[in-house]
């Protein structure tokens, strides 16, 4: 393979930035953002032992990715009980899923730095015998470190922006190198597809994004039925993971909502619960879901953490947000669509861009620009019934697709498994 002078400097930058890895970590976990007491995981040092047997390690970045990570560990067990599973990521939001939906024989670890000294002692202590990459998370040292020590590596629902496979495809001799470092990649759309295939040389198969194979999220019967009769027959919309900035714009739209339907309701969830007094703030006071407040009021504040399905299921229309300003990229619809409430969005999705032209195109989600335009789909969608119902119907069956790509990707992943594997006693840190 071609020598990388990019992946040659990212080497070297990473061992000479990473001195000071420690004070950055301290800084992030004073401001919430790493556990404290789970600090020396980033460094490769754990207080948990290697599980005996084979172990198929997952690496994915957040809740997104960990979301299809517990979906391939749950196909991958039922195939075969032998199996324990690895799961890596990187934020305190993905640790706490983890914790709720683990299966049996998963071990959940923060993902190492990506500096060689710290990713070669978490290879050292949990020695996989394969490394599943779900999406994008393309850390080199971590990849390549892995190579050399032998450990079978796989991409799976491989899904970059335009932005992104830019780079790469400028980056040529480091995208060859990294993208090649894996027996197996698959992707979620065609133009990752066409990129990763290039790049590598060999065909890398567009099966379909693994996020729509995730089952609807939990809905707690007893919370709906509660806030349910707390709603009675208010029109009720749902402003779905919402940012900075994106509050006022929702908020606007109500006002103008207020204006031709009889007390209707609002309730916004903040992609980051944090936000709540704020978001209380900027309403007005509305009353908020982590103080317990009863649901009154033209605004309701539902900062909390798990709680999605349940708003979902109630709202016959959801904003799904992160897409009312261009330096956000949009949030996964499948969770509306998989629960039947009307999907509205913004014009910023390149996260999710494959998704919501799929929707687009079957007429499942409805593009708005502004609070009026947002207020006018809104209106809309709650006088028609039966325009509503339809597009819901057109939603799900696009959020159906997935079954299949769930299924390839676990018979390629099981391609790279050993028949069986010796099991491996247990090992200390270093």
């Amino acid at each position: 393979m071609s020598f990388s002078p990019v992946l040659a400097l990212y080497r070297g930058a990473t061992a000479t930035l990473g001195l000071f890895a420690g004070a950055y970590l301290d800084s992030r976990a004073r401001r919430g953002k790493e556990d404290p007491a789970r600090l020396g995981e980033r460094f490769g040092r754990y207080a948990r032992a290697r599980p005996a047997g084979p172990l198929v390690w997952l690496h994915g970045a957040s809740v997104g990715e960990s979301g299809v990570a517990l979906q391939l560990i749950e196909a991958l067990a039922a195939r075969d009980a032998s199996l324990c599973f690895l799961l890596t990521t990187g934020t305190r939001t993905s640790a706490d899923l983890v914790a709720r939906r683990a299966p049996p024989r998963t071990t959940h670890v923060y993902a190492p730095l990506d500096r060689s000294d710290c990713v070669r002692r978490f290879l050292t202590h949990w020695r996989p015998d394969l490394g599943v990459f779900v999406e994008s998370e393309l850390w080199p040292n971590l990849i390549l470190e892995a190579q050399a020590a032998g450990v079978k590596l796989a991409l799976v629902n491989a899904r970059m922006s335009p932005k992104t496979l830019a780079r790469w495809r400028g980056w040529r001799a480091a995208g060859e190198r990294l993208t090649r470092a894996f027996s197996v990649a698959t992707a979620a759309d065609a133009r990752t597809s066409d990129t990763l295939s290039a790049l590598r040389g060999v065909s890398t198969p567009a099966l379909g994004n693994l996020k729509l194979a995730a089952p609807a999220p939990r809905v707690d019967a007893r919370a709906r039925a509660g806030l349910a009769a707390q709603i009675g027959a208010r029109p009720l919309w749902l402003a779905a993971s919402t940012h900075a900035g994106e509050d006022a714009i929702v908020l606007q739209a109500h006002e103008i909502l207020r204006q031709s339907f009889p007390d209707p309701l609002l309730i916004i969830v903040p992609r980051h619960p944090e936000r709540g007094p704020d978001i209380s703030q900027l309403a007005g006071g509305a009353p908020m879901r982590s103080r317990s407040e009863t649901l009154a009021g033209p605004c309701y504040v539902a900062d909390t953490m798990g709680e999605m399905g349940l708003f979902y299921d109630l709202a016959p229309v959801a904003l799904v947000a992160g897409s009312l300003a261009p330096h956000l990229k949009g949030h996964n619809p499948v969770e509306p669509a998989k629960l039947n409430a009307a999907i509205v969005t913004g014009p910023y999705v390149e996260s999710f861009q494959d998704l919501f032209d799929a929707l687009f195109a079957a007429g499942g989600a409805r593009k708005v620009t502004d609070a009026a335009s947002l207020a006018a789909a809104v209106a809309d969608l709650l006088r028609d019934d039966a325009r509503r119902v339809a597009q819901i119907a057109r939603a799900r069956e696009v959020a159906d697709q997935g079954a299949g790509a769930l299924d390839e990707t676990v018979r390629q992943l099981a391609t790279l498994l050993p028949a069986r594997a010796t099991p491996k006693a247990a090992d200390a840190s270093a």
